[in-house]
């Protein structure tokens, strides 16, 4: 079974990264048009999380509901790329976007982040308020003063980001084996389980895509790796409004687009109020919390994402991404989760 099985074509390159559009699925009556979709995935992981094989591709699920949706590949930094800052990889964010509004002429877009992901999003709508038209954060961390076991392990008393980044780009075995501390026991209770349901073709071919992706991760570019862990980590920049990129000061109270929040119930990588912060700090008065049970990436390509998570981020969406002369499609009520958020 492939790994983004989805029909998609590049309609941009720019350096390492890729900017994909995914075909429509065959003509379906009735369907609103819809302001197009960019889904923005974390840096150090493989983009096809977000479309990981047939019956687990939220990407396949989001243009089967009628959404045009695209994605950011961010391809593979070379050891040339430890010179990446962050302020490049989101003016990269930016050029996306404004790519897909040349090519469709919309006059916004809507943005799905995941994990670091949504971090990247939620900056880039609040630097351009004006061109996204709503934004969900699944899973993305804002507030790093509650991102738990992350925050204490990247403790300025004791980590030197600056240091490691001078050796060049964070190598994925270094990255890994910080994950791996975090829940030591997690690795033998997950061969553990293996043996246990081995004997299920359905489980064997959701564990060989999920393990195939898992391990093979990607180099973080170092310069952008220092300003992520000083600035965000370390000093939780984000949420005091302190943060720049390239001499614009990031508010996170500029975006005020609808928002969804996606958290899980058992996430050790974003623990929710790490999440949750960015509803408590937008000008939003669409916004809402979507809690999830699972853990970091189990919840979105586990066996019940197809079910739950999918379908739930789909109405939200398509609600919210109509064309503006386009009447909104409506829903008895949203989904049982769904709670919207103070404010």
């Amino acid at each position: 079974m492939s790994a983004a099985p989805t029909p998609k074509d590049t309609l941009l390159r720019d350096g390492t990264a890729s900017l994909y559009r995914f075909r429509p699925p065959a003509p379906r009556q009735h369907a609103a048009p819809s302001l197009p979709l960019l889904l923005v995935p974390s840096m150090i992981n493989r983009w096809n999380i977000l479309d990981l094989r047939q019956g687990a591709s939220l990407a396949d699920a989001l243009r089967h509901a009628g959404l045009d949706t695209w994605c950011l590949d961010w391809g593979v930094a070379e050891d040339e790329d430890r010179h990446l800052t962050w302020e490049m990889v989101v003016e990269r964010l930016e050029r996306a976007i404004r790519a897909i509004l040349r090519k469709t002429g919309a006059p916004k877009v809507g943005l799905l982040g995941y994990c670091m992901g949504a971090t990247l999003a939620g900056i880039a709508a609040a630097l351009n308020p004006r061109k996204v038209a709503a934004l969900i954060n699944l899973a993305g961390p804002f507030d790093f003063a509650h991102g738990g076991a992350l925050t204490h392990a990247t403790n300025p008393a004791w980590f030197d980001a600056e240091a490691i980044a001078a050796a060049g780009n964070v190598h994925p075995a270094q990255m890994q084996m910080g994950f791996v501390a975090m829940r030591p026991t997690a690795q033998l209770a997950k061969w553990v389980n293996f043996a246990d349901r081995a004997h299920d073709p359905a489980f064997r071919a959701a564990f060989d895509a999920l393990e195939a992706w898992s391990s093979d991760n990607i180099p973080f570019p170092a310069a952008a790796y220092q300003t992520y862990i000083t600035e965000l980590y370390q000093q939780n920049l984000l949420v005091k409004g302190q943060h720049h990129v390239g001499g614009r000061r990031v508010d996170l109270g500029a975006i005020d687009c609808p928002l969804l929040t996606v958290v899980t119930d058992r996430d050790t990588i974003c623990p929710p109020l790490a999440a949750t912060a960015l509803n408590d700090l937008c000008a939003s008065t669409d916004k809402a919390t979507l809690t999830i049970p699972g853990g970091h990436v189990g919840a979105v390509v586990g066996s019940r994402a197809p079910t739950h998570l999918y379908p739930a981020l789909a109405q939200w969406l398509v609600d919210r991404l109509a064309q503006p002369e386009t009447p909104a499609l409506t829903h008895p009520q949203e989904p049982a989760a769904l709670s919207p958020s103070p404010g």
